[in-house]
């Protein structure tokens, strides 16, 4: 981090070259086209769906993948508050630069502006009960009458105790935020810049400086240990008109310095009744002469019009990627505020002059044309997310995998877990980054250099000291005894071995390959035939005593599963369901036994756990490790079923409200697993680059493959009632009769007409021939 000298001679100097700066506006200078469908999409975007329930969404300002998410802070504390904003408070703090999409970790928030009127309030109101009882705090009272949100904008009117209302609206581009406040007449005004605010409590900031470099420019950085070790980040804020007096405060004393450094450093703007005032903020993980780079660049000017309309603009052109055609409006609005949520993440982390801050906590140079990432919920995303960008969002996958191997080279943290801005986290098991790279070689995504990305994957794989990898590899399993969530790791690390296997086979490694496919059906380590539960075992060979297939956990204090229980992870493996089948003596018992998942009593005999819900018997839709349970129907000889649950599931665990999601959206996989579905397709394994088809949702979807090619998939009715017709009763591929129900990637990338024909009633014939079953490790 800067220190404060260097800092400000930064910042005067930035200051003074960026005055003459002359850049295009943000709206010309956007690389994105106008949007290629006529239709106006963003109407359909509902950005409030999941503020409410455990969704953990925020409604604010963004576009797409980008670094700031402008957006009010209702909460800054506890679980439901992750995104720093819940549909059930009536107070908020004010309005922060970034945001999380969905997590169910808290971070981030940085950069508050509190507009208020009256006298200036320092206390921030971060108690809970503060929430509800603001008096003596900064919060102001709103209504969600008052509150409008769409794409890439967002207004409320907000009232500070006994005050006239606030208009506050937001926008933003790529790296930069824009506010329009608006005061009523009659009282005085000001803006709080609130440089201590951060998710959690005030000591995860650690270090900041702040300068005011103007009367309308202030500058400053941090360095915040939250989720995300030692993260850095920095501003630059600039106010369109003059305010009547400045007023600095360090630790809540009024300061006469300018610049100062601190861990609770807060500026107060001070403006004549009735103002409107605009404040246009950038930001940057490397330096705060980036951050203002970045507004200089991507906001020359103060036209708050024109780059709500540029943001509304690429918006439009990423949802035109996917058109819906159906006369159902509810579930168009669904379907394209879930496509909404899957571009909030993995999020823009570089700057204008393409330097970006690496997991080495270095200042890196990317070459022309790349970008670098943040936000990679990758125990989430690598399920559904990731795929599906393979097909509409094919173009930026290179960048995304290109950025993992770069964090694999230069982390000092080790191959990427949950990468957030320049830290580690390291949550959820498993190393997911493998598989996503290894989809991508598989489904030969260009522009990827397969050999470093091996390089950089193997270490992890074969020899890091990682979270129980090496009992894993020495003794098949991890035992119960020797830490927590010895399952949940393992089911993890087999499908990381299957993925890995990919990757060293297509860079001349066939070795490590043989190796990895082995070790990827360690999962027989822990099946136990007699119970037909995938089950802890101890260190020495036995099985844990008193198992129960509901509980989380058999040993005091910490899990054995993972977000689950024996129920759920019994059904986790992905890529070797044929292989897994024989353990419970074949098809028709394995499908027995994934009947009794939907219909057995729900919940968890040894704890209430807030990530499991949505539950349709012990199926939890509410997190991931169920989320490709209801297409295992497909290898069992049943696909009639993985029809009938899928449909249940779209129509009855989603909704067009606040509380609109089962859980977490966790970084766009919820809405995934609603979008992929809907369309009719569902990536079980994804490395294995197939589809499972299932029913689709709409009349007609089609999908901008890039280079003019289009997927175009039809759903027909052939008798007539849609919403009775679930069942698939014949397919199509190119005019061609397709008697299997999975495809492969390749017969979908390069453009394709697939035509479902729906029914009433099951054809239990279809797909149900062994010879039709999708792929598996097993032959």
């Amino acid at each position: 981090m800067l220190n404060r000298r260097r800092f400000l001679a930064v910042a005067s100097a930035a200051a003074g070259a960026a005055i003459v700066n002359k850049s295009v506006p943000a709206a010309a200078q956007s690389p994105v086209s106008a949007a290629s469908s006529s239709e106006d999409l963003v109407r359909y975007v509902n950005v409030f769906i999941g503020t409410g329930g455990h969704g953990h969404c925020f409604p604010g300002a963004t576009v797409p993948f980008g670094a700031v998410q402008f957006s009010p802070d209702t909460g800054i504390r506890d679980w439901d508050w992750s995104s720093g904003y819940h549909h059930d408070d009536t107070t908020l703090m004010g309005f922060s630069h970034t945001h999380l999409s969905g997590t169910g970790v808290g971070d981030m928030l940085d950069l508050l502006l509190v507009p208020r009127t009256g006298n200036v309030v320092l206390e921030p109101g971060t108690d809970p009960e503060a929430r509800k009882n603001p008096e003596g705090t900064y919060r102001s009272h709103f209504s969600h009458d008052d509150e409008h949100g769409e794409a890439g904008y967002y207004s409320v009117l907000t009232r500070s105790s006994g005050g006239n209302k606030i208009k506050t609206e937001l926008t933003a581009t790529e790296r930069t935020g824009l506010a329009r406040f608006t005061f009523p007449t009659g009282e005085p005004a000001h803006i709080l810049l609130d440089w201590h605010h951060v998710y959690g409590t005030e000591s995860e900031v650690k270090s900041a400086e702040l300068s005011v470099v103007s009367d309308t420019l202030v500058m400053g950085g941090r360095r915040v240990n939250k989720w995300a070790p030692d993260r850095e980040i920095y501003f630059a804020t600039e106010f369109s008109s003059k305010p009547s007096k400045v007023e600095v405060f360090v630790d809540d004393k009024p300061s006469d310095d300018r610049s100062v450094d601190g861990r609770n450093l807060k500026v107060a703007f001070h403006f004549e009744p009735g103002s409107t005032v605009l404040v246009k903020s950038g930001i940057s993980m490397v330096s705060a002469s980036n951050a203002l780079g970045n507004l200089r660049k991507e906001q020359p000017g103060f036209d708050f019009e024109a780059i709500r309309a540029a943001a509304r603009r690429m918006w439009q052109h990423e949802l035109s990627r996917i058109r819906v055609e159906d006369p159902s409006e509810e579930r168009k609005t669904i379907f394209y505020s879930s496509l909404y949520h899957m571009m909030c993440a993995p999020t823009l982390a570089d700057d204008c002059n393409g330097q970006y801050r690496g997991l080495d906590k270095q200042i890196h140079q990317l070459a022309a044309g790349e970008h670098n990432y943040s936000t990679y919920s990758l125990w989430d995303t690598y399920r559904a997310l990731h795929p599906s960008f393979t097909l509409w969002q094919r173009d930026r996958v290179p960048r995304l995998v290109n950025c993992l191997i770069r964090m694999g080279e230069e982390s000092i943290y080790g191959f990427p877990i949950w990468p957030l801005q320049d830290g580690e986290t390291y949550c959820m098991p498993g190393y997911h980054a493998a598989s996503v790279m290894a989809e991508a070689c598989v489904k030969k995504i260009p522009g990827i250099d397969w050999k470093r990305a091996y390089a950089t994957m193997r270490k992890r794989n074969m020899d890091d000291d990682y979270m129980g990898l090496p009992d894993y590899r020495r003794m098949g399993y991890i035992p119960a005894d020797s830490g927590g969530e010895s399952i949940g790791k393992l089911v993890e690390y087999v499908y990381c071995d299957w993925a890995c296997s990919h990757v060293a086979d297509a860079t001349g490694h066939p070795q490590d390959g043989e190796i990895q496919r082995r070790r990827s059906q360690n999962y027989k380590n822990v099946f136990d035939k007699q119970t037909q539960f995938i089950r802890p075992k101890l260190a020495s060979g036995e099985w844990i005593p008193n198992f129960d297939p509901k509980a989380t956990g058999h040993i005091p204090h910490h899990r054995d599963y993972t977000e689950a229980n024996a129920w759920q992870s019994t059904f986790f493996i992905q890529h070797d369901v044929k292989g897994y089948m024989h353990l419970f003596g074949g098809r028709e018992p394995f499908a027995a036994k994934l009947d009794r998942l939907f219909t057995e009593q729900p919940g968890v005999t040894n704890e209430v756990v807030a990530d499991m819900t949505g539950n349709i018997g012990q199926y939890v839709h509410g997190n991931e490790p169920s989320h490709h349970i209801t297409y295992l129907y497909a290898w069992a000889g049943q696909p009639w079923k993985t029809q009938e649950r899928v449909r249940e599931i779209l129509l009855t665990h989603y909704r067009n409200d606040y509380d609109g999601l089962d859980g977490n959206e966790d970084c766009g996989q919820m809405s995934a697993w609603f979008v992929m579905s809907a369309m009719g397709l569902y990536a079980v394994d994804p490395v294995s680059a197939t589809y499972v088809l299932s029913a689709p949702l709409f009349q007609r979807v089609t999908l901008a493959l890039g280079d003019g090619r289009e997927l175009v998939i039809e759903a027909k009715s052939s008798g007539g009632n849609r919403e009775q017709d679930k069942y698939i009763q014949s397919v199509a591929l190119n005019g061609k009769a397709h008697d299997r129900l999975w495809v492969r990637h390749d017969d979908l990338a390069n453009g394709a007409h697939l035509v479902f024909t729906l029914g009433s009633t099951p054809n239990k014939l279809l797909g149900a021939d062994e010879a039709a079953m999708p792929p598996s490790l097993t032959v």
